[in-house]
């Protein structure tokens, strides 16, 4: 491994987390809301250790990123950024505990939206803008931004976006690796841009427009209220966040394509239709099991299914009702939802709709060659065969993400949790979702959690964001030898 090179580049990724907190700092100043000191001193110590790192390594030929150097770089990145975050938490106050401080911001970076914040209507504006901030760099991710906008580094861009997109098969949109991250991150903002009017447009004040929106997009969930999106009651801001978190949901790259002219890109994307099938059918089933036990109008049934479903199953978290009322089925579905998660290529956690796709071809066609034992069979996607190191990586993924769940359920049960509790938590960290169930459902959160208990969700939410592999390859001792 190049570790002067990795050394850099992450110092980079610092210097620019720092510079990231002028806005929040800028913020604080206009309504005076008495972290600005807070801020200041976070992008101070933030840009300046980034600096000192960045003189002290020497300069470096030239090279091609090998694999190694780019999971280095996103992991150890992804970690760095995560426990610097923790600054204006612990210098404004808002947060002074560290653990506390290293799991919300954790929690920001991964676009999980789990949260240790009782009070979320106290904080002062600046650090409620650092929360939103943190899901709206970590949801396209600070890698792949810089990728976009650090070509000068003479790196070798393609491993690290292979290191950083969520997809188990990368979608390159241009010949140049930085051309393509700079395409996701236009689509990205042009996105919020458009959230951020729709919401201003409704009623809710640009503030609450601009953090919401910085929320949505990257899948991420975090509020500037208490009872997040139930705050507003407003069937507008509903329906404006489920067409956003959807769109978030979805592959961007097929986003880029739609802006090109391509009219029929979704309905001809086999992982699109799929997942906007297996939503529709979850909130038809919600509904209709909310209505009569929980709502009394079927309008309202809808609206309230519709909204979590969609919140859920994108791996956002933004919640309008206590689903830890609703009854079995419809909590058994939004369980369900949490792992199966968005699309790949999108911002969203979870296992993905492509690899659940994949998977039940496969176990399919496995069928298939036991009744018909001489027949030749491949798995398809889109009309074209998918290789077999593919769906070996998919079920690698598969069993990974599944023991990894069952060992922190474990470990999660054995701090004191309940059973529903125990299994809700990890499936809302590994699945970068949020509120879960039980003691960590919608209209609570994981500050009672015991200290190990945090920890065991950091490291999940850590692992569902970077995938899996990018980070469990750090474990593995044959990563370390040359």
């Amino acid at each position: 491994m190049h570790f002067l090179v990795i050394t850099r580049f992450i110092s980079i990724l610092i210097i620019f987390l720092g510079i990231s907190m002028a806005i929040p700092l800028g913020v604080s100043l206009v309504y005076m809301d008495g972290s600005s000191l807070a801020m200041l001193y976070s992008m101070l110590v933030t840009s300046l250790t980034g600096l000192a790192v960045f003189l002290l390594v020497k300069k470096h030929d030239k090279i091609s990123l090998s694999h190694r150097d780019a999971v280095s770089i996103v992991s150890l990145g992804w970690v760095t950024a995560s426990l610097l975050g923790t600054l204006p938490y612990l210098f404004s106050g808002s947060i002074p505990d560290f653990t506390n401080a290293c799991f919300e911001s954790v929690s920001g970076f991964t676009t999980t939206g789990a949260s240790v914040i009782t009070d979320l209507e106290r904080l002062p504006r600046g650090i409620l803008l650092w929360r939103s901030l943190t899901q709206w760099l970590g949801g396209m991710g600070i890698i792949v931004l810089s990728i976009a906008i650090l070509p000068y580094l003479g790196v070798g861009g393609m491993q690290l976006y292979k290191a950083e997109i969520p997809s188990p098969v990368v979608d390159k949109l241009k010949p140049r690796i930085s051309e393509t991250a700079k395409t996701l991150w236009k689509v990205y903002v042009l996105l919020t841009f458009m959230e951020i009017i729709l919401l201003y447009s409704g009623g809710m004040t640009f503030f609450d427009s601009v953090c919401h929106s910085f929320c949505t997009m990257p899948t991420g969930g975090f509020s500037t209220k208490n009872a997040s999106i139930a705050h507003f009651n407003s069937q507008y801001f509903d329906f404006v966040i489920i067409i956003f978190v959807l769109l978030a949901g979805i592959n961007f790259s097929l986003h880029y394509r739609l802006i090109k002219g391509n009219l029929s890109v979704f309905r001809k994307d086999p992982e699109c239709r799929v997942f906007l099938i297996i939503t529709g059918i979850f909130i038809l089933i919600t509904a209709f099991n909310i209505f009569g036990s929980v709502y009394t109008s079927l309008a309202a049934s809808f609206r309230y299914a519709a909204f979590q479903v969609s919140s859920i199953i994108t791996t956002t978290g933004f919640v309008t009702a206590d689903y830890d009322k609703w009854p079995a089925l419809s909590q058994l579905i939004l369980l369900i939802c949490m792992f199966i998660g968005a699309m790949a290529g999108s911002t969203g956690g979870g296992i993905k709709t492509m690899r659940i796709m994949l998977l039940v071809k496969h176990t399919y066609n496995e069928i298939l060659r036991i009744i018909y034992p001489h027949a030749v069979t491949s798995v398809k996607l889109g009309g074209k065969p998918v290789p077999e190191n593919v769906l070996s990586s998919i079920w690698g993924f598969f069993m990974l993400y599944i023991g990894l769940f069952i060992t922190a359920a474990l470990i999660m049960a054995g701090t004191g949790l309940d059973t529903v509790s125990a299994i809700a938590s990890v499936a809302a960290s590994i699945g970068n979702i949020g509120p879960g169930l039980g003691s960590v459902g919608p209209v609570k959160n994981y500050l009672a959690i015991p200290v190990p208990g945090k920890w065991t969700l950091m490291l999940c939410m850590l692992i569902g964001r970077l995938e899996i592999y990018t980070l469990i390859v750090f474990f593995v001792p044959e990563y370390w030898r040359k």
